[in-house]
């Protein structure tokens, strides 16, 4: 099957009226010029590779979208597959938490948390993109740690966050803003608030050498297993030598340019959210994700919250960096991160895992292919042709 007349976006350049032709799921052949076999007409729009997300946060509110109102977990996890190849998404790592006593109540318990996991692997094979586990570890919940090894230890995870939301730090870092944001969501006053916080604290508050002793028996395990690590809100260069110290490879969304600095002198590289490139500033007043890429230092684009997102904030960092660029945010630089050696760039032999999109205005996702198939299309001009070779 080819696709043909298209700005085919690779690892260096951008091939103008190119056509791409798959074959059992795979790319065969990329040309410099339109062919005349009976093809896929894209009039000139973009041909990407597909976006793999590397932190997803969607599938707790597909599974309950409003507190307590629980949906049948089938439902939930077709209903995230389908917003996600709409978003031109063919690789997720859905992001899930072991914290039981976060605001987000059972959503984050260890046996409903499991229960997702285990439901999401299970249904890989009926889903139309490709389903991975990204789990967030709280390392200040050293009682999960014998639940995140037995399902490291069983395959089921294939990226593993080592978290800390522990106000003061991190993420939450600027204490006095917390407490007006924890004041204004819960609607107490700011003396209500300062003791929440406070609690918050004591809760999760542990001696060094027990979170030095946790951290150390997930990360061996990852090791042993080949999962990779990730830091995360890393908020100095201290804590990104201590994480990288522990094996993590990616440093997602660190909230200083110092960590972000830090992180690339050790190796790793550093994610940021979509939504924050999109907007142009973080919603939690921390490090700005078009910031970080003005200096330099963003490797990894992830929908975060929001996967729509992906393609307009693609677009608007590209018209400082060209496509190529920026487009590897989302695709090649993900899957090196990650170990995904059959994906990530349009190239002979990759997976034909495609994005067709227009880039007018902030962008639209026109059509996703995974592995060749079509699973998803609005409709675009041809949409007749959208089959599997």
């Amino acid at each position: 099957m080819w696709l043909n007349d298209f700005r085919i976006v690779t690892a260096d350049r951008v091939i103008e009226h190119g056509a791409l032709r798959i074959d059992g799921g795979a790319i065969a052949e990329i040309t410099s010029a339109p062919v005349a076999e009976a093809a896929i007409n894209g009039q000139n729009m973009l041909l990407l590779p597909g976006f793999i997300d590397m932190h997803g946060d969607m599938i707790e509110r597909e599974v309950e979208p409003r507190p307590d109102v629980r949906m049948p977990m089938e439902l939930g996890l077709a209903d995230l597959d389908r917003k996600l190849a709409g978003a031109g998404v063919t690789t997720a790592y859905a992001a899930v938490s072991f914290s039981p006593t976060s605001g987000y109540g059972h959503l984050r318990s260890y046996p409903h948390t499991t229960e997702m996991i285990r439901a999401l692997k299970a249904a890989n094979p009926r889903l139309s993109i490709d389903h991975r586990i990204h789990a967030r570890f709280e390392v200040t919940f050293p009682a999960a740690l014998s639940v995140v090894q037995e399902l490291v230890a069983e395959g089921l995870v294939d990226l593993l966050s080592l978290t800390d939301h522990t106000p003061g730090q991190g993420q939450y870092r600027d204490m006095e803003r917390y407490v007006q944001v924890m004041a204004r969501s819960r609607n107490l006053s700011e003396e209500e608030a300062r003791v929440a916080v406070q609690g918050r604290i004591n809760e999760r508050s542990q001696p060094a050498e027990v979170l030095t002793q946790t951290l150390r028996a997930v990360c061996d395990l990852c090791a042993e297993k080949g999962v990779a690590i990730a830091s995360h809100d890393d908020d100095s260069p201290e804590k990104v030598a201590l994480m990288a110290g522990f094996g993590a490879v990616v440093s997602e969304f660190p909230v200083t340019l110092d960590a972000a600095r830090a992180a690339h002198r050790h190796g790793m590289m550093t994610a940021m959210g979509a939504p924050n490139a999109l907007r142009g500033q973080s919603y939690s007043g921390n490090l700005s994700a078009r910031a970080t890429h003005a200096e330099g230092l963003l490797d990894i684009l992830a929908a975060d919250y929001h996967p729509s997102a992906v393609l307009p904030a693609l677009l608007i960092l590209a018209a400082d960096v060209g496509l190529p660029a920026a487009v590897a945010l989302a695709t090649a630089n993900p899957a090196r991160a990650l170990g995904l050696t059959d994906r990530g760039q349009i190239a002979s032999g990759r997976r034909a895992d495609l994005v067709l999109a227009d880039d007018d205005g902030i962008g639209r996702v026109r059509a996703t292919y995974v592995a060749g198939r079509a699973v998803y299309s609005d409709g675009f001009a041809g949409e007749s042709h959208l089959e599997s070779d």
